[in-house]
This record gives structure tokens, C-alpha cells and sequence, in this order.
């Protein structure tokens, strides 16, 4: 992994919140108990974030000031950390269409992220493609794929789907949120924590029966950030 790329800052933090917490600038400021004009020049560095601001943030977001501040730390609470990963509810009506032309949807793969030696993004072929399916929470920018395996439950059981993105700035890692992280033999699930060593990282499961994994950043090939858990029987 690249570390010659500049870290991510507060304002970039803010707007990472905001799409975590579905929140357009409007609703963040009401959350926050701020005019939206206010937040929108704070946003666009018109003034100067204040620590007034950073405490309201923390107060009600419920998020590490280490981290809105510096980067350091995780997000939220390691405690809280399956509750900070999206959820998207499909009722069963809901279509995945198979046309493979269709593009006003979020692609379903058929694709397993717990193993395998070629790299995830190469395996994105239209052979691959099961459907389409139209989910507003979820951006185009993602594609969905089938986990496996039991050690993210209970936040993701086995054979659940997720809508992952990937990650082109590999040098800023969301402390705390749950990524595919893609190595030389496997593609694999997993919460990601800050190693006190920085050229190392933590792979953290959430079913406790699993040990952390240390590994080398160098090791990593790709990162696919988790933004929405996909819960529905049509892909069962």
C-alpha cells in the first residue's frame, strides 16, 4: 500500500459521517443544532473549524474526537462497531433484473469474498453478473457480493450479500469499518484497527471465536469498503 498520498482531513472526516450517517449537509447541521449556512461554510473552509463544532460533533454523532480530529483512533466504539455498518432491507418483491445491458441498478456479482488468489476487481466480468437492482441507499459506485464463512457473525451471516466499494486512496483506512480486504491468497471480511506499528494493520472478526490477524500493509493488494449490509431472501 501507497503512504506518499496526503492523510484525510477533519472537513473530509465531516463529509465521511454524513454518508455513513445518510445525511445530506442540511440534516447533519439540524442533528448538530446548527444553521446549515454555518456548516456550510465551515464545509467549504470559508471559516475555521472551531472546537465548539468538533464537540458538538462528538456529543452527537457519538464518535472519537482523536479521530474527527486527527485521524488517530477508530470512529466509533470497537464495542459499536457491527452497528456502524449500513443495513439495506429488500422486501421480497423487490426484482434483480438479469439483463445484462441494464445499468440503472447496483450490479450483483457472483462472487465469494472469503478466498481465492485472483484479485476481486479482476473477477468483475460481465460473466459475473447475476442482475441488476435498484437500491437508493446504496451508490452506483458499488458492486454486490456474497460472503462466506461465519467469522463476521452476527453482523454478516454466511451467504449474506454486501455492497462494497473500492478504496483508490489506499492510504486513508476508516478506523473501525468493515472492509474486503484483498491479499495474495485470499479476499476476506473484516474490521480493520490501527497496529501501533504503522506498516502494519489489524484484521478484527466479530464473531469472538476468531483471533485478530496482524499483517503488513505491504501485503495488502486492494480494499473494498463495506457500505451496506444486504439483507434479503431473493439471494438465498
Amino acid at each position: 500500500m501507497e503512504d506518499n498520498i496526503s492523510p484525510m482531513t477533519t472537513i473530509e472526516r465531516l463529509r465521511y459521517l454524513m454518508g455513513v450517517m445518510r445525511m445530506n449537509q442540511s440534516e447533519f447541521a439540524h442533528r448538530l443544532g446548527i444553521n446549515p449556512t454555518t456548516l456550510s461554510k465551515y464545509m467549504s473552509e470559508r471559516i475555521t473549524l472551531t472546537d465548539a463544532l468538533i464537540n458538538k460533533v462528538v456529543v452527537n454523532c457519538g464518535v472519537s474526537k482523536r479521530w474527527l480530529t486527527s485521524g488517530d483512533d477508530v470512529p466509533f466504539a470497537k464495542g459499536e462497531e457491527s452497528s456502524s455498518l449500513p443495513e439495506v432491507t429488500i422486501a421480497p418483491m423487490v426484482p434483480v433484473r438479469r439483463v445484462r445491458q441494464d445499468t440503472q441498478g447496483v450490479p450483483v456479482y457472483d462472487i465469494d469474498v472469503t478466498a481465492g488468489c485472483l484479485e476481486l476487481s479482476r473477477m468483475f466480468t460481465e460473466d459475473r453478473i447475476e442482475g441488476y437492482i435498484n437500491l437508493p441507499d446504496v451508490s452506483r459506485d458499488c458492486v454486490i457480493v456474497r460472503v462466506m464463512g461465519d467469522s463476521m457473525a452476527p453482523a454478516i451471516r454466511s451467504g449474506g450479500r454486501v455492497a462494497i466499494r473500492p478504496i483508490r486512496n489506499l492510504h486513508n483506512i476508516f478506523w473501525g469499518r468493515a472492509y474486503v480486504v484483498v491479499m495474495d491468497d485470499y479476499r476476506m471480511i473484516k474490521y480493520l484497527r490501527k497496529h501501533a506499528d504503522p506498516s502494519k494493520v489489524i484484521l478484527h472478526s466479530c464473531n469472538p471465536a476468531y483471533d485478530d490477524m496482524e499483517v503488513d500493509r505491504s501485503e495488502i493488494r486492494a480494499l473494498f469498503i463495506v457500505e451496506a449490509i444486504i439483507h434479503c431472501d431473493l439471494f438465498s
